[in-house]
This record gives structure tokens, C-alpha cells and sequence, in this order.
């Protein structure tokens, strides 16, 4: 998919001229590659999906080949579509989804296994058995992080177990293992850059958030070993330069960040308690913490926000594994729409989901709940539910989950009357940034640029080549497109709330192995 640009009515010969920044935008259902002026203003983008592998119940994979094909044609794309030469590309930002991990030959460059997605369950056994050991206390002290198979470490494990020979070569440094960045970064390089940034290694459970390094003991732990770890730079740090025969011109790379901590950037959220929440995929709630690393007392994260110069900051974090994922399962699984976009209009017309609540597990529960045996439920059904019922309910699901998300980060300290900075594509969808201001019963804030994944990626790069001078700098380009205020009464909110929680404890107590639901017949 390509987005055409007007650029005869806002493009004189000067900008032509000037420089432009390339952000990568690596998401887990496809790869975006837009292009950027020093404004933060998208002049050309491009966007392909690529293809999810589900083999067995529980399990996510996608082939890291594809994704690296996929990428290359997306820039390709998007610098046909500019009409611009290669030169005129100042830097280059990459984000990407998280945790997803790739293990491949470090001679050859060839995956060793399809990459495990970061919405895998298949090593939630191993969590349980280090939880029920008594390690996840020490594990979060270090890391920030709970015992989950969200995280790299145990899909890194899983993939050296299940392939021949591979642990006894990951001992031997002949294999790598990375996060998509640092497999595209590799791939963009020509194989010379062998790295991370410190957001993207704070999410695979190795690394240390107070040392800022690899933990020797952790990888002890998860039976990782050292050799397969990439360094870890500075997100706005030097990783080299893009291979000239792939583009014609030989990019910087300056900018890395993990796709949630991308957006933050983008969305300049760059004081301490502010608040974004992007709606892909997955829904992720983060809050700036600044250089304090708060401990969440409510079973959320802690994570590296960005590392700018040798300079932390950090974040607080709420995960929703099925945001976006919930309305393509309404397109795709039930048929019950033909385009996301429908859903606006449908949920309008429905006035209401009339007691219907989806909870959409379909790969267990994030935070606050993480029971990655959850599974999905439509609760509330009757005689009279039709499409719309169910649309409006897939809708809602995502406002509540984000609602269980800002509950426990208030609990954790976090000022009662926020207003929230949305982002991502559902975003886009005004029915549901209402529902959300009225859900939450805070003011909703969407800016003039909702793919701040990318915008964070290029902001990032302009920062390591010296574009921008500071984050304040980078502030001011900062837009409101729209608020949405808070419409709906508090009594019906919390109805509603009510609602959605029953329904949340009803799936919980199903995913028990000692309910009747869970026993065989």
C-alpha cells in the first residue's frame, strides 16, 4: 500500500533540496517506511503487510526472510514514490516490534528457525516452573520485567532446544541472536553491525535496568548463553551505515528504539508522568518516569524509555496482547466486516454493545491479569445480538483494557487527572477515541501525525545526527489534531466498568486448571 503526495502544492525547489529522514517502521503484522523533513511532516510512505504462521494453538511465527524482503521493498517503494534520489536521505531511524525473537547463523546471515512472536505462549510452562522456584522476585529486581513468555529469553531457550545443534553452536559464537532490529540491522548493514539499544535489550529478560548491561546470572537463569547477545548502544548511538548497493547511497542508521518507546518520542512525552497509548497490534499504556526506575506495585514493567548519550530514562509500561489483533480477527476470523474502517460507522449505529463483552485472550492476558492461559469469550449473548453487538464489543474491549491499565498506573502514583496522547492505527477511528475519553473518564489527546512509531524512529535519528539539538527541540513540533472530551456520565461509566470486569473474572476462572471449564469432558 502506498500513500500518494501532493508534492507539487506544498513542495518548492528549497525542500527538494533539503535533507530527509527515512524511518522503518517493523510492526508485527507489516513494515512501514515513511519519509520525514526536519518538521516531523510524512512526505511519502509505504506499507506492506507480511504473513503470520500459527502452528499449533498458543504459538505465533513469522519468517525472518520475508520480513527482511518485505523491507526492502517498502524503501524501495517509498523513495519511487517521493521521486527523490538516494542522497537526499539524511539518516536513518528503525522501530520495531519488540521481544519477537530470531536466532541466525552469524556466517551466513540464515535464520536458524522462524522468528517466535512476542504474543507466544508456547513456553508458558518454563515461566511457571521458575515462578513456582521462587525467581521472579529477583528477575523483576533487575530487570523490571515479570516471568512471562512475552519476553525473549525463554523463546531464545525454546529455539536452541528444538534445533539440532544449535546450543551446542550458540556456545561456540557461531549463531546470533536478536531482536527484529538488530536482525534488520544486520541485514541493512551487510552484516557488520551486530547490535541493540538499550529499549529493545531491557525487554528480553538478560538485561540489567540499574547496570545497563547483560546480566551474566539471568542468562545463567534462562540457559542463554553469552555469546549469542548483541551490543547494546544508545538509542540515538552510531550503527553504522545501510550497504550503498541495496538503495544506492550509503544511510547513517542513527536511531533505534523499540516500537513503544518509539512512539513516547513521537509523541513527545518527554516529562516525567506523561502519558501515550498506541493502538496496533497490541494496546501499550506507557508513562515517563524520567531517571527514577519505578518498581510497579501492580504487575506492571518497568523499562528503558531511551538511553540518549549514556543518559537513562524510564518508563513505566501496561501490555494489552489484542488491540488492533481483535478487530482483524472480526474481519478475518468471523467475517463479520470487510475493512476495519467499517467498524466506526457500525459501532455508531449500534448505540451501545447492550451488555455484550469480548474478551479478546486469544493468546492470554497482559497486564494487570498476565495468565497466559486465558483464552477468548463473547459473554452476554442473546437472542437479539447481531454484527453490530458484537463490532461495538471489540471496540469497548480495547477502551476497558486500557482502563485496566490506567487503574493500576494511578496506583502506582500516577496523577489522577492525566489526559492520555493516542496513537496508531485505531487512532484513526473517532467512535473509538470517544469511547475511550468516556471509558476512562479522561480527556483524549490524538495528534496531526498517528504513526508516531516511525515519527519517534526518524525524531531519534535527526537527534544522533545532530538535527535537533534536545528533546525540547523536538517538543515543539509536537500537534494536537483533536481532544476528545469526556461525554459520558460517571454512573454509566462504571456500569459498564462493572461489566467488563465479571466478564474478565468469568475467563480468568476458566483458564484454572482445577475448573470444570478447563477439564476434558
Amino acid at each position: 500500500e502506498i500513500s500518494p503526495r501532493d508534492w507539487s502544492s506544498d513542495v518548492c525547489s528549497s525542500d527538494l533540496m533539503s535533507e530527509f529522514l527515512l524511518a522503518i517502521d517493523a510492526g508485527t503484522t507489516s513494515i512501514r517506511a515513511i519519509l520525514f523533513d526536519r518538521d516531523g511532516r510524512a512526505r511519502a510512505t509505504a506499507q506492506q503487510e507480511f504473513t503470520q504462521h500459527f502452528p499449533q494453538p498458543g504459538w505465533v511465527e513469522q519468517d525472518a526472510d520475508e520480513i527482511w524482503a518485505t523491507t526492502l521493498i517498502v524503501v524501495r517503494r517509498v523513495l519511487a514514490e517521493a521521486a527523490i534520489d538516494a542522497a537526499r536521505i539524511a539518516a536513518v531511524g528503525l522501530a520495531n516490534q519488540r521481544e519477537t525473537t530470531v536466532l541466525w547463523e552469524r556466517m551466513s546471515g540464515a535464520p536458524i528457525h522462524r522468528a517466535i512472536v512476542w504474543q507466544d505462549r508456547r513456553t508458558a510452562a518454563v515461566c511457571e516452573r521458575l515462578r513456582a522456584e521462587g525467581h521472579e522476585a529477583s528477575v523483576a529486581a533487575k530487570t523490571g520485567l515479570l516471568l512471562d513468555p512475552y519476553f525473549s529469553a525463554t523463546k531464545i531457550a525454546w529455539i536452541l532446544d528444538a534445533v539440532p545443534d544449535a546450543r551446542a553452536r550458540a556456545e561456540r559464537g557461531e549463531l546470533c541472536f536478536g531482536t527484529i532490529d538488530s536482525w534488520l540491522l544486520c541485514k541493512l548493514s551487510g552484516g557488520r553491525t551486530f547490535a541493540t539499544d538499550a529499549t529493545n535489550a531491557s525487554r528480553t529478560l538478560l538485561f540489567d535496568l540499574h547496570a545497563q548491561q547483560w546480566d551474566d546470572e539471568l542468562c545463567e537463569l534462562f540457559d542463554v548463553p553469552r555469546a549469542l547477545l548483541p551490543e547494546v548502544r544508545d538509542s540515538n548511538g552510531d550503527y553504522g551505515q545501510v550497504d550503498a548497493a541495496l538503495f544506492g547511497a550509503a544511510w547513517p542508521i542513527r536511531g533505534v528504539l523499540g516500537d513503544q518507546q518509539a512512539a513516547l518520542v513521537g509523541q513527545a512525552c518527554f516529562a516525567p508522568g506523561m502519558i501515550k497509548s498506541t493502538y496496533g497490534t497490541g494496546c501499550f499504556l506507557v508513562m515517563n518516569t524520567g531517571r527514577e526506575r519505578v518498581q510497579s506495585q501492580n504487575r506492571l514493567l518497568s523499562t528503558v524509555a531511551y538511553r540518549i548519550d549514556g543518559a537513562t530514562t524510564y518508563a513505566v509500561e501496561g501490555s494489552i496482547f489484542v488491540a488492533g489483533a481483535a478487530i482483524q480477527w472480526l474481519r478475518d476470523g468471523l467475517k463479520l466486516i470487510d475493512s476495519a474502517a467499517q467498524t466506526e460507522a457500525i459501532a455508531r449505529d449500534a448505540r451501545g454493545s447492550h451488555g455484550v463483552y469480548l474478551v479478546p485472550a486469544f493468546t492470554g492476558l497482559g497486564a494487570p491479569h498476565w495468565d497466559p492461559h486465558a483464552r477468548g469469550a463473547i459473554l452476554g449473548l442473546t437472542r437479539d445480538t447481531g454484527i453490530a453487538e458484537i463490532v461495538t464489543a471489540g471496540l469497548q474491549s480495547v477502551c476497558f483494557q486500557t482502563r485496566d491499565l490506567l487503574d493500576a498506573m494511578q496506583r502506582d502514583g500516577a496523577t489522577g487527572a492525566c489526559t492520555l496522547r493516542i496513537d496508531g492505527g485505531m487512532a484513526a477511528n473517532d467512535w473509538f477515541a470517544q469511547s475511550l475519553a468516556d471509558l476512562l473518564g479522561v480527556p483524549v489527546d490524538r495528534p496531526t501525525v498517528i504513526e508516531t512509531t516511525a515519527l519517534g524512529a526518524a525524531y531519534m535519528a535527526g537527534l544522533g545526527l545532530g538535527w535537533y539539538d534536545s528533546l525540547d527541540r523536538i517538543a515543539t513540533h509536537w500537534r494536537c489534531e483533536r481532544r476528545f472530551e469526556v461525554q459520558m456520565p460517571e454512573t454509566e461509566r462504571e456500569a459498564l466498568y462493572r461489566g467488563w470486569n465479571d466478564a474478565v473474572t468469568r475467563v480468568l476462572a476458566s483458564s484454572r486448571p482445577d475448573s470444570a471449564a478447563s477439564r476434558p469432558a
